[in-house]
């Protein structure tokens, strides 16, 4: 909003006062909208519907302003001191009228020095409305012949309006400036203007042939004068093709970089690691992270979130983990919790960098740590898968003292740990320390101490653990019976099998079909009982199950086996 202390400025001597409305009265013999010419970097982007319409002016002599009394040249000012402000749209003409005649007097009030007026640039309003015509028609092959008529006379502040304009074609507005830069030797490509193309071109949809088309004349016009390209304008292009998928375009964008004396800022990095990921190139995505990490050049921590996201579900957990730790080093900011626990859980599914996510449960601390069970959890499975149950034991009991608590999720898995490495005095105690915090054992837990148990040959001590969890749970699982079955059948105590069997239906758990497969086939390979595994058959048909074709030739042929075996011994007994 322009202050009515610009009115200060309003006063002219007669001298100059009449020399200013001598050029006045030259301009206003024609048609036009005269514009002054600005800064050729062109620092604020400015439409000419928004454009200051005053006159500023002071006189060189502080005295001259009582003699110049009753001389001055107006200044129109709006309500509450504001400049008038006028509009142009393609062929509704100009608003205002002055003398007769339609036009906009526009200057740029840092350029306007005390006692003088710098030289106005003049548009030809004729021929801006026939190009935004011919630019806001469809596309067609005599485009460029029809610039040629035109005669265009290109100046930054025309090129401007033309950008902002509504409603032109992005491919007509590229074939434009691509007709401007080889037919008009005069016409220079600002920073400003190449930023207004790209901004107007890459805003809202985009389409591909259109910013490819783009990029060739960012290119061209970099090649000429790469002062003119700006880290913002191949951000724009860098964001666009990620938005049509393109990650080698992209790529293609990132390493130009250097050859337009652009240096990549955080969002570079971002966008380009972005589109290559999405595009599942990890390859190329790592050698961006490398450079970014090397600059030392971050984004903020959402973003540094989902470039760890990415590498994650591409299976590049050690990327994700240098980002992590390059975000904690150097620059220590915020990050998703979800990202942390995700990288957590990704660097537990390999061996080799289970030790890193142990590393990161130190990061948590207060309430992060209080409701950080879940990579905890990861962490002690990890331990566990790799061997190393002492340490997730130890980190067991860290959690006791300190937090997150566990439940018997994570109990569960240190006892497993410990029965599969036949320490069943520490899986006992584990469990021990597990009922003296409040917890229940599950049915999961005493299933794995008699599987423990089973695997030794300990099958009394097996069979304690399930009496005790047949008083803790009305109904087992048939794991937990397929356990101790199979266990017998190790030993060959059959007959202990086939009473648990029983046992197990009176109990309300249906036997499924590997509880009689393993009964048959141990019973007909170790005992040569044909008729026992016939009985079993006839029970699992009974119960609608269904034995497969290979234990069923195993029952057919222990059976003619044994029929022979008894042919051949009356055959020798009655010789």
């Amino acid at each position: 909003m322009w202050r009515s202390a610009v009115t200060a400025r309003a006063s002219l001597s007669t001298q100059a006062a009449q020399k200013l409305c001598a050029t006045r009265n030259q301009v206003l013999s024609s048609k036009t909208l005269t514009l002054v010419d600005q800064s050729p970097h062109f620092p604020t982007r400015s439409s000419l519907c928004q454009t200051r319409r005053f006159l500023s002016q002071l006189s060189e002599n502080p005295s001259d302003s009582d003699s110049a009394k009753g001389q001055h040249l107006s200044v129109d000012f709006g309500e509450n001191g504001d400049t008038q402000r006028e509009n142009l749209t393609p062929g509704n003409g100009l608003v205002g009228e002055e003398k007769g005649d339609t036009q906009m007097n526009i200057f740029s009030h840092s350029n306007v020095e005390f006692g003088e007026v710098e030289e106005v640039y003049e548009i030809d309003l004729e021929q801006l409305e026939s190009l935004l015509s011919l630019l806001q028609s469809s596309a067609d092959g005599c485009l460029e012949s029809s610039f040629d008529g035109l005669n265009l006379t290109l100046h930054p502040e025309f090129v401007i309006k033309v950008i902002e304009t509504p409603l032109v074609l992005d491919e007509n507005l590229i074939r434009f400036f691509k007709w401007a830069l080889k037919e008009k030797p005069e016409f220079g490509v600002t920073t400003h203007i190449l930023d207004a193309l790209v901004r107007a071109t890459c805003s809202g949809l985009v389409r591909k042939r259109d910013v490819y088309s783009l990029w060739d004349l960012v290119k061209e016009v970099g090649e000429k004068e790469n002062t003119v390209v700006h880290v913002q304008i191949l951000n724009e292009l860098i964001s666009s093709f990620s938005k049509l998928g393109k990650g080698k375009a992209v790529l293609e964008v990132f390493n130009k970089f250097g050859d337009f004396g652009c240096v990549p800022n955080a969002d570079t990095y971002y966008f380009t690691i972005e589109a290559l990921c999405r595009r599942s190139i990890f390859g190329w995505a790592e050698s961006v992270c490398e450079k970014m990490l090397d600059a030392g050049i971050l984004p903020d921590g959402e973003k540094v979130g989902r470039i760890i996201s990415w590498f994650c579900k591409g299976k590049k957990a050690k990327d994700a983990h240098l980002v992590y730790s390059s975000a904690a080093n150097v620059k220590p900011q915020y990050l998703p919790p979800a990202s942390v626990y995700l990288l957590i859980s990704s660097l537990c599914r390999e061996d080799e960098t289970v030790k890193l996510a142990l590393d990161m449960l130190d990061d948590f601390a207060g309430e992060a740590r209080k409701y950080a069970i879940k990579p905890f959890s990861a962490v002690v499975q990890g331990l566990c898968r790799i061997k190393d149950v002492d340490g997730a034991k130890k980190l067991l009991l860290e959690m006791t003292m300190k937090g997150p608590p566990p439940g018997n999720a994570v109990f569960n898995m240190v006892i497993n740990g410990y029965c599969k490495a036949g320490d069943m005095g520490e899986a006992i105690n584990m469990m021990n320390l597990m009922k003296s915090r409040g917890l229940k054992p599950d049915v999961y837990t005493y299933t794995v101490i008699m599987s423990g148990y089973t695997n030794g040959g300990q099958m009394e001590e097996a069979c304690k653990i399930l009496s005790e969890a047949k008083n803790k749970h009305p109904k087992l699982s048939p794991v937990t019976y397929h356990t101790l079955i199979r266990g017998y059948c190790k030993l060959e105590e059959f007959d202990k099998g086939l009473k648990l069997l029983r046992e197990m239906k009176d109990s309300g758990v249906q036997p499924n079909v590997d509880e009689y497969n393993k009964l048959i086939q141990s019973v007909c390979l170790k005992a040569l009982d044909w008729e026992t595994a016939e009985k079993l058959l006839e029970e699992m048909k009974d119960n609608g199950l269904h034995l497969n074709g290979i234990t069923r030739g195993l029952i057919k042929a222990v059976k003619e086996l044994k029929e022979e075996k008894i042919e051949t011994e009356n055959v020798v007994a009655e010789a």
